[in-house]
């Protein structure tokens, strides 16, 4: 019976604080609004705490008063509540928690989830459902219960998965189910995602049996203004913070969320939210979604085409997936820009920078800008660890100072848009861990951040009127959700 004592393993970090902590890490510039007025800040007043002048607040409040005395109520016509009665509703789906939620194909025996326990309906009373909190031991959380350590021990010791309950964590939730009399009859936890092991004993005998954990699927719409950064009015909207990494992606073909981003920019997102057992969980995917960025208005549509893949389009039916991702790595800033005279940091001349350095910490994955063949892949003088790609067409890119390589940067391999190459460095001529990266067009360099290239081809006939029969629908919602946003701007 020693293992029964055992402590449970602790829990470094409730699973939410984790994911932030990651997002900050791997999505910093997220986190930070980039704006073009920083000009202010050089204004001798732009350093002033207003707060801290008494006069300043009392004089304000007056002259507000006076103007709401004088000037509002000739307009007040304008701001009538009626005046936005027209505007269409959207019935947002809440979560709940239902008392019982059924489990879909059991027949007339179905599971039913109650108070986080599956059971037949007929046996809720018997049930418990237990959360496990930090430092307890098995015998402290049965004790409650009036259940002796004989009883769990012969349960347990008998059950072929004995191991899963000497491996709880804090947060997991068990079911404890007894008889009128107080006998252990059965306890049920959760294997993994997807299913859950129920442990019975009936006199002598002791088995055990598995259910699904279902699903949920539940559509939902959002929308929001930055004001200041993405992720501050990802969460005003409710998105968690992996949709929104997932809607930063999507447009990551057109909008630069580290450099593009300004204040005043809005969106709207169509989106699943998937639930398990009454509780949110990750997996749900953007289904469709607009961003205006600086005066620009970007469409995405997620649609499945006839064999099975799915890509995101605008509304006219091109794909948002680009010949060339626009920046190959995930960075802080742009630490040196294209430019035909620089003074090396280094060598201390002045010569042409035929590419754009990205500046990120050391150990961050890149990735092909787009598919093509490894023309190269080793050590090139002050370029250090470099891999050359040819895409075709005249087309070519070039990856510098790299720590390490990828699997797929082995000369003569093809690699597919996406695919890791290396990681960034700071081998040859380098001050400090970026990503060099060049683009090529029948030999001559081109300013990756400036180059164009021309638009995907739209969906083919057939496919093009599906496209527009399934999506317009989340179109109409899109538009809904604009309007409600724009009706609580600020005036």
């Amino acid at each position: 019976m020693a293992w029964f004592s055992v402590r449970l393993f602790k829990q470094a970090t409730p699973h939410r604080q984790a994911l932030r902590r990651h997002a900050q890490r791997r999505h910093a510039h997220f986190y930070q609004l980039r704006s073009d007025w920083t000009v202010f800040r050089s204004w001798p007043f732009a350093e002033i705490d207003w707060r801290r002048k008494p006069w300043v607040v009392a004089a304000a409040s007056a002259l507000l008063a006076l103007f709401g005395m004088a000037v509002l109520p000739s307009f007040a016509s304008i701001f009538r509540v009626d005046t936005y009665d027209d505007l269409p509703a959207i019935a947002l789906t809440l979560p709940e928690q239902p008392i019982a939620t059924f489990v879909p194909g059991q027949g007339d025996d179905r599971v039913a989830l109650i108070d986080g326990v599956y059971a037949p309906l007929s046996e809720a009373s018997l049930w418990t459902s237990v959360t496990i909190e930090r430092g307890q031991t098995l015998g402290e959380i049965f004790g409650k219960f009036g259940i002796s350590p004989q009883q769990l021990a012969r349960l347990v010791a008998a059950a072929p998965s004995a191991d899963s309950f000497t491996r709880l964590r804090p947060g997991d939730r068990i079911g404890i189910r007894r008889d009128s009399a107080g006998t252990l009859t059965a306890l049920q936890l959760n294997v993994d995602s997807d299913t859950r092991r129920i442990v019975e004993i009936s006199g002598d005998q002791v088995s055990e049996r598995t259910i699904e954990r279902p699903v949920e699927k539940r559509m939902r719409v959002a929308s929001g203004r930055i004001v200041g950064s993405l992720f501050g009015a990802g969460e005003e909207a409710g998105l968690d913070d992996g949709t929104i990494i997932k809607l930063a992606k999507v447009f990551g073909y057109d909008i630069d969320f580290a450099q593009d981003l300004r204040r005043g920019d809005q969106f709207a997102v169509v989106f699943e939210e998937m639930y398990r057992d009454g509780e949110v969980i990750a997996g749900g995917e953007i289904i469709a979604a607009t961003f205006v960025n600086r005066g620009r208005r970007f469409d995405a549509l997620r649609f499945e085409k006839s064999d099975g893949s799915v890509e995101y389009y605008d509304q006219g039916g091109r794909p948002l997936r680009k010949a060339f991702i626009r920046t190959p790595v995930e960075f802080s800033r742009i630490s040196s820009r294209f430019s035909s005279a620089r003074r090396h940091p280094i060598l201390g001349t002045v010569r042409a920078h035929k590419g754009v350095d990205y500046a990120a910490p050391s150990g961050t994955p890149i990735i092909a800008a787009a598919a093509g063949r490894v023309r190269f892949a080793g050590w090139r003088n002050g370029y250090g660890r470099v891999v050359e790609i040819d895409h075709g067409r005249g087309h070519s890119t070039l990856y510098a100072h790299m720590s390490r390589f990828g699997k797929s940067a082995k000369s003569g391999t093809r690699v597919q848009q996406g695919d890791n190459i290396g990681y960034v460095g700071m081998t040859g001529l380098a001050t400090a861990p970026h990503l060099h990266y060049e683009f090529r067009i029948n030999g001559m360099h081109r300013d990756p951040l400036k180059v164009t290239l021309p638009p995907p081809q739209p969906l083919p006939g057939a496919a093009m009127a599906r496209f527009r029969a399934s999506t317009a629908p989340f179109i109409r919602q899109l538009a809904r959700a604009e309007l409600q946003t724009a009706a609580s701007a600020p005036r």
